[in-house]
């Protein structure tokens, strides 16, 4: 059995290493690819995910794991196997599993449209066409629909699609939370709107590119962002991606007329880059060197994000910076009102640049979307309309073209159909990992306020990142926090917040 098993983790290190090769080719399309190359780096991508599929999918796989004990119902293998050794078994049987049930022709026409889908989703967004796109999606969600029939489900093909992003997540459970957090998010919205309104325009005067990027480095470097082991460029969508253990790559996007887009794109890809350049040495280069799902994953990007990066305390320590960097844009601006002006809760088009009471409903009209267009209650042709009555339904606006509306992410051109719940997830883990910080590190605020970032990320080295997926994601969310998910600390710190700013 341990033969088996040290064969197992060798043939997993050597898929880690070809997924991050194809990872790597996923960035430079992304950053720097001469656009003629697209068809080719299709070619590229669809060839490394059938070799993936061939290597993992292999019949002398499954008869390695048989020899560790495991089966469907056993995921975990023999009982006598150490609990990290279990752990490893389970994450990798899932993938084998899952992968076995998809025939490989699948998977290539899948990798090849996504590659040609995405090209084309930046072309269809610079000329604000849909139409352009329509197509393509139609491929995605037919392929989508497919590998969700071959893997299997029990109440709704969007389960299948769910799982490989949060696992053992189900539709019926993301309804129960979205269903809850929905009238919360828009009553907060209305409280507000009927507040006073926060001036923000001094975000909006021109602020170069060049010196947002520069303040932008140093707090990724104060955050504790290690630039020999990663980097930061420029994309249409911001991302971060692992191209080896050693080498975690972030993306932005600026915008001279808006400086949080930049300093915010930065900071949240920075929770990303950090949990992934936080696992240890003893599961570098293994499937267990990854975040246990992307709702855990997206919880550390909107803890540094919002609930540290769009604190007082934060900017306390960083405003006098910004002036000094900026004097002309900020001569008449005190830090109560550039706190208030970059925390501005107001409807807007676009998810990346939403604020944090609005955004969860971004992502709760992106999921009933899908789900729709999975069942096929929805037709693509009719997305777009779609897409703008659930603007007005949910935030009380309704986009002027497609660019600010149904073409404004990228995830479906790739095929992540599913994706977009773990966002909001995020949230709520963000919030209760949070309010466990502050029960075990004291004033956490004071700690901000001094720059001393360190002790912060001590903690979530500590609680999170040295598990990568050893845990589940409910496990995780026990052991750090002594209860599994719950929203309502989410819905406390919004409400306090913002009650502070608006005075409602």
């Amino acid at each position: 059995m341990k033969k088996s098993l040290q064969k197992l983790k060798e043939i997993d290190t050597e898929l880690q290493l070809i997924s991050h090769t194809s990872a790597l080719l996923g960035w430079d399309q992304e950053t720097y690819m001469p656009r003629g190359a697209v068809e080719e780096r299709a070619r590229q991508q669809a060839l490394l995910s059938g070799i993936l599929h061939d290597y993992l999918t292999d019949t002398k796989v499954g008869s390695l794991l048989e020899a560790c004990g495991v089966s469907e119902e056993n995921l975990k293998g023999d009982n006598n196997l150490d609990e990290r050794d279990r752990a490893f078994l389970r994450k990798f049987s899932r993938e084998y599993f899952r992968e076995t049930k998809i025939p490989k022709d699948l998977v290539v026409a899948f990798s090849e449209e996504a590659s040609l889908s995405q090209a084309q989703w930046i072309e269809a967004r610079k000329k604000s066409d849909f139409s352009l796109f329509a197509p393509h999606l139609q491929k995605i969600l037919d392929l989508s629909r497919e590998k969700a029939e071959k893997i299997g489900y029990t109440d709704h093909p969007y389960d299948a699609l769910l799982d490989e992003f949060e696992p053992f997540a189900t539709t019926a459970s993301i309804k129960k939370i979205f269903s809850s957090l929905k009238p919360e998010l828009m009553d907060l919205v209305r409280k507000i709107a009927g507040s006073k309104q926060v001036d923000d325009s001094f975000l909006l005067k021109n602020y170069p590119v060049r010196e947002q990027e520069a303040f932008g480095r140093t707090v990724l470097q104060d955050l504790g962002f290690d630039f020999n082991r990663g980097r930061l460029d420029v994309s249409a969508h911001p991302f971060t991606t692992s191209t080896g253990s050693d080498d975690v790559r972030l993306t932005t996007r600026y915008q001279e007329n808006q400086f949080r887009t930049g300093i915010f794109g930065i900071i949240h890809e920075c929770g990303h880059g950090l949990y992934e350049l936080g696992f240890p040495d003893d599961i570098k280069v293994s499937i267990l060197a990854e975040g246990t799902s992307l709702g855990i994953h997206e919880s550390q990007s909107r803890t540094w994000e919002n609930i540290i990066g769009r604190s007082l305390p934060f900017w306390e320590y960083y405003f006098p910076k910004l002036k000094d960097m900026f004097p002309n844009q900020l001569r008449d601006v005190n830090l109560e009102q550039f706190y208030k002006g970059i925390n501005k809760v107001e409807p807007s088009m676009i998810r990346v640049d939403a604020d944090e009471v609005t955004y969860p409903l971004h992502i709760i009209l992106r999921f009933e979307l899908e789900l729709a267009l999975i069942s096929g209650e929805l037709a693509v042709k009719d997305l777009p309309e779609a897409w703008n009555s659930k603007m007005e339904e949910l935030l009380g606006i309704r986009p002027e073209n497609d660019a600010e509306g149904v073409l404004q992410d990228v995830h479906w051109s790739f095929g992540a159909i599913g994706y977009f719940p773990t966002y909001a997830l995020g949230n709520l883990y963000g919030a209760q990992f949070f309010n466990s910080m502050k029960k075990s590190l004291g004033n956490v605020d004071d700690l901000i306020k001094q720059g001393d970032f360190g002790i912060i990320l001590g903690w979530l080295r500590e609680n999170i990142h040295q598990y990568g997926s050893i845990f589940t994601a409910e496990e995780l969310c026990i052991n750090a926090t002594g209860e599994p998910l719950n929203p309502v600390y989410c819905s406390k710190y919004l409400e306090n917040k913002y009650r502070s700013i608006y005075g409602f």
